[in-house]
């Protein structure tokens, strides 16, 4: 790497990878929340005297009054205890603290560099984008909260979950750009208009993909075909709601199933012919060296999509939920990466 654009912008590199790294841990710890059912255990938004938890057993005790007002716990878990309660209030209230905790890493570094004069004049927009994106990100969330917190729902909007989750990556890949620009030199950059606009289209339909991986984590859909390669018998399943169209691809859990999967098909044989293409680059080039990633990590995340599915019985198994939203946010990674070397 040519060490003179790093070097000159290495604190702020290193600051801004760090906050990619902070980002992902944000976004595992909010399927977490989800798969523990532990998303509406905290009832109210108090952006800072939210951060701290019930200090007494009187605060802890009125924290579990006011979630038993909500349909989750009148229809899911009226057999909670005090204890139980408090499981779920912690995971929720540690994805809330994370994201808090990202605010102050991301600000006060702002702030000293800004001092230090280590800042130029052409970061200010990008960065001020920033904090507006993960301003934007908490409201968001907040607003998905809301969803679940009545007397009829008993659990959050999965639209409105798969927009949390969505702008999030949208902020971890802006993070990640604006990473590779202060430290990736120019000869390094392929013009590749073929590779562009191949990559274009698959960061396209990956985005949809990632979408339906939302509505598959807020339907619990996994749980209503837990088949493989089939699904539940068939290779195309009804996927009529008898609502529309629209409403069909949105909240038929078949439907969900049926894109879900042909999208991660269509996805590894894009990416496939990309690799292919890609053998054009430079041996040399940075392109040259990362172009097997995609490939390995989208046939990973297939494996582990068909792992998952296949142990969802009665319950969505963690760890493999888990280990497929992160090689599937390391999939877009790679592939906002390899777009950021052949831009023009």
């Amino acid at each position: 790497m040519d060490t003179n654009i790093y070097q000159r912008n290495r604190a702020i590199v290193i600051w801004l990878f760090v906050g990619v790294g902070m980002i992902i841990v944000q976004v595992l710890l909010g399927g977490i929340t989800r798969l523990t059912g532990s998303g509406l255990s905290i009832t109210e938004w108090k952006p800072i005297m939210g951060a701290l938890p019930p200090m007494n057993e009187q605060s802890w005790q009125q924290a579990f009054e006011k979630y038993q007002q909500i349909a989750q716990y009148q229809y899911v878990n009226d057999h909670f205890t005090l204890q139980d309660f408090k499981h779920i209030f912690f995971w929720e209230w540690l994805h809330r603290n994370w994201a808090r905790f990202i605010g102050i890493v991301f600000f006060v570094p702002f702030v000293i560099f800004i001092i230090k004069k280590k800042i130029s004049r052409e970061m200010i927009w990008p960065m001020v984008i920033l904090f507006i994106l993960g301003g934007l990100q908490g409201a968001i969330g907040w607003i998905m909260v809301q969803s679940g917190l009545n007397d009829t729902d008993i659990t959050v909007s999965h639209i409105r979950l798969s927009i949390h989750f969505i702008a999030a990556l949208v902020l971890l890949c802006y993070v990640l750009w604006f990473a590779l620009k202060l430290s990736v030199p120019v000869k390094e950059i392929q013009p590749q208009p073929t590779l562009r606009q191949l990559n274009n289209w698959i960061l396209i339909l990956l985005t949809v993909q990632l979408i339906y991986g939302g509505f598959m984590a807020g339907l619990d859909a996994a749980l209503a075909a837990a088949t493989w390669p089939d699904i539940n018998g068939q290779l195309v399943p009804r996927m009529s709601s008898g609502e529309g169209f629209m409403h069909s691809i949105t909240h038929n859990l078949m439907a969900i199933h049926f894109i879900h999967r042909g999208l991660a098909y269509l996805l590894t044989i894009l990416i496939a012919i990309w690799f292919w293409k890609s053998a054009v680059v430079k041996d040399d080039s940075q392109l040259h060296r990362i172009r097997i990633l995609p490939l390995l990590l989208v046939l990973l995340q297939v494996f582990l999509g068909v792992i998952t599915v296949l142990n969802s019985k009665s319950e969505i198994p963690l760890y493999y939920a888990l280990l497929h939203q992160f090689v599937g946010m390391l999939l877009l990674m790679a592939m906002v990466w390899t777009r950021f070397l052949v831009r023009k």
